[in-house]
């Protein structure tokens, strides 16, 4: 459960604070609400409660798991599928609906280390940029650290 001031992570999102809990009659039922603002875009989601497990809300992770997301990054020796573009792009965005950001970090990971060897795909990079901005939010918030100097973390990871 949520309260109002809450971070959150809504997947594809990424990172928004609870601004309230509403309650609403829906067909003469009465449901509550989150009210999250997404900090990256400003948009405003309205969560139902009840939903929230299964589309995914969470919170932002802990100090502790930091590391692993680096891990993730630099680990460079993984095997990348030699499949098409759209097959490796629809299982990226399900890696990315997931809302984890380990999933994420590596869909991040496996795009700039494909980027090396081959042109990517309009998609795959914008879905590049998608998951770099998950990251960099996310991780900027946990490591009270300014966005900036995320990017100049993971500039180093990947040499772009």
């Amino acid at each position: 459960m949520f309260k109002t001031g809450d971070m959150a992570v809504y997947p594809t999102h990424g990172v928004g604070i609870i601004e309230s809990i509403e309650h609403k009659e829906i067909s003469g039922d009465k449901h509550t609400f989150y009210v999250l603002r997404v900090l990256g875009n400003g948009m405003t989601i309205m969560i139902p409660t009840d939903n929230a497990d299964s589309v995914g809300l969470r919170q932002v992770i802990s100090q502790k798991q930091v590391p692993k997301v680096y891990k993730i990054l630099k680990r460079k020796n993984i095997e990348i599928d030699a499949q098409t573009w759209n097959r490796r792009y629809r299982e990226y965005i399900e890696k990315i609906k997931t809302g984890s950001i380990f999933e994420v970090a590596g869909v991040l990971r496996d795009l700039f280390l494909l980027r090396v060897d081959k042109d990517l795909s309009f998609g795959e990079r914008r879905m590049l940029d998608t998951a770099r901005n998950l990251l960099i939010k996310e991780l900027s918030i946990v490591k009270k650290s300014p966005e900036k100097s995320i990017e100049k973390e993971l500039k180093k990871i990947f040499e772009y």
